[in-house]
């Protein structure tokens, strides 16, 4: 197959938030405990009991932004008692995920150690559904106040002299759902009693996030738009997850799985475009001047667990079908980065989409992670006008093609497509106006489409050179193989 691809480095639509490339942590199976956090007496290299290997892996692709402590934990997860004295901390029922003991030895203050380790902007999710307006209210003045205060006092006295800063805050989580089942109206009345004892201290500006819609539903955007208004909110949330099947009871393999089933897969992740359409369009009806922001803040594959796994743990295998089904989000993200703020992959170890899996001391980079990676260039960087011929994939609603073009402050020019046809290479022969270069370095993943890494092979999937770039008089030329995802900089 052949394609056309026409870049106007001069047409510049947004400017790509690097919170786009954000990742979500929840207490939830082996995602923090025995995951991210080891404790100081391990074993495995921590630094006060996060893993060392971990961290440099999240900062090798730049994250910008971490999302904790859940999800439906965020709602029943009370601050104080993760705090202080780890032997004296408050033991409960993590009753949403497996009914395990929750021991509360990560907290606050090692969730806020991990964001430094990483050099990433932390983002809480507050508890509306279980909580109170004071517990949320009170927790604001612990991390964010330096002054003299009972909150301040003991944060002190609990090891940390200096407040942290705090941008982001979500207030409530799917109230729509595990975070209290709510109505739309009921919640917007709630947010805003809620948003009003969010106070800044000491210049620390919030980022104030609502619950936003469950994928389509459409008039819970609307009642939200018309209750809160700028003053009130920054942003609102999305959640959409790409179930294969369709099918909460059987939702489908992480491998082994069918090349219809990769397709549909696909299919189902491209609807994320539509999703963020749609209530952009109602979020411009009240929101003209574009003021208040659309956070993905959950997205990503759900599959069957593994077998043999908990089935509240939410572990799955990682393949290069997931690449792909990150590969396609990012760049509708980029696409949509007028109005979409940030987004958060679920999850960035061991749990659904990861990054990372961990088995011991072992760690496996994912497919997905390598995507990541890929990427990472596009952070911060202004997204010029590309389009490129609309391929379908026979027998699907899919294009064939998915790309993104940025332009950073260094005049790097970043191209990135996927191509996911499991069968057929795609020559694109580009037009690139507005934009002179004399190098271009190419890197790209690619690999049968249930290809993935195993503790016994970490590196069945990784990215290698991408050797097939030429100049052209107008541009480059290049073929993307079958399922395969590169990145391109041209300086």
């Amino acid at each position: 197959m052949n394609a056309k691809m026409y870049i106007n480095a001069r047409d510049i639509k947004s400017r790509i938030n690097p919170e786009i490339y954000g990742h979500f942590s929840e207490h939830l199976g082996r995602c923090i405990y025995n995951g991210i956090y080891v404790g100081e007496d391990s074993t495995i290299p921590n630094t006060k009991g996060i893993r060392n290997d971990i961290v440099d892996a999240f900062k090798n692709i730049k994250m910008p932004v971490l999302r904790w402590p859940g999800g439906c934990f965020a709602d029943e997860y009370h601050w104080k008692d993760g705090i202080g004295e780890k032997s004296q901390r408050k033991k409960m029922i993590n009753t949403h995920w497996g009914g395990v003991t929750e021991d509360n030895s990560f907290g606050t203050h090692e969730f806020f150690d991990l964001c430094e380790l990483i050099g990433c902007e932390p983002y809480l999710a507050g508890n509306l559904g279980s909580g109170s307006v004071k517990e949320l209210s009170e927790w604001i003045e612990y991390i964010t106040f330096g002054g003299v205060s009972p909150m301040a006092e003991l944060r002190r006295k609990n090891g940390r002299e200096k407040p942290w800063k705090l941008k982001y805050l979500g207030i409530g989580n799917e109230s729509w759902g595990c975070g209290g089942n709510m109505t739309p109206e009921f919640y917007s009345e709630l947010y805003r009693q809620y948003q009003t004892y969010c106070r800044n201290y000491d210049g620390n500006q919030l980022y104030k996030v609502a619950c936003g819609p469950n994928a389509d539903d459409y008039n819970w955007t609307k009642v939200i738009m018309e209750k809160i208004k700028p003053w009130h909110a920054n942003a609102i949330s999305l959640h959409y997850y790409t179930v294969p099947s369709g099918n909460w009871e059987d939702k489908g393999n992480a491998t082994g799985f069918t090349d219809d089933e990769y397709y549909k897969t696909l299919e189902k992740t491209r609807y994320m475009d539509t999703l963020i359409k749609r209530h952009s369009d109602i979020m411009n009806v009240y929101d003209p001047e574009n003021k208040i922001k659309l956070i993905v803040d959950e997205w990503g594959t759900w599959y069957n667990v593994e077998e043999g796994t908990n089935p509240g743990f939410l572990f799955q295998q990682n393949t290069m079908r997931d690449a792909m089904v990150a590969s396609i989000n990012l760049n509708i993200f980029n696409a949509h980065s007028n109005r979409v703020a940030m987004a958060n992959l679920a999850q960035a170890v061991n749990v659904l989409q990861s990054l990372i899996l961990t088995e011991g001391e072992r760690m496996v980079l994912t497919p997905t992670y390598h995507i990541f990676d890929l990427y990472k260039n596009h952070q911060g960087a202004k997204l010029c006008y590309s389009s490129i011929d609309d391929i379908r994939q026979d027998g699907y609603d899919l294009p064939v093609i998915s790309q993104s073009v940025s332009v950073n402050d260094k005049n790097e020019m970043t191209l990135t497509l996927s191509n996911c046809s499991l069968t057929e290479s795609v020559s694109v022969d580009t037009d690139i106006c507005g934009f002179d270069f004399s190098s271009a370095k190419a890197r790209i993943l690619t690999g049968k489409a249930d290809a993935h890494n195993t503790f016994d092979k970490p590196d069945a999937v990784k990215i290698s050179d991408f050797s097939e770039v030429t100049k052209t008089d107008r541009g480059i030329r290049f073929t993307l193989p079958p399922c395969s995802a590169a990145e391109i900089i041209l300086s």
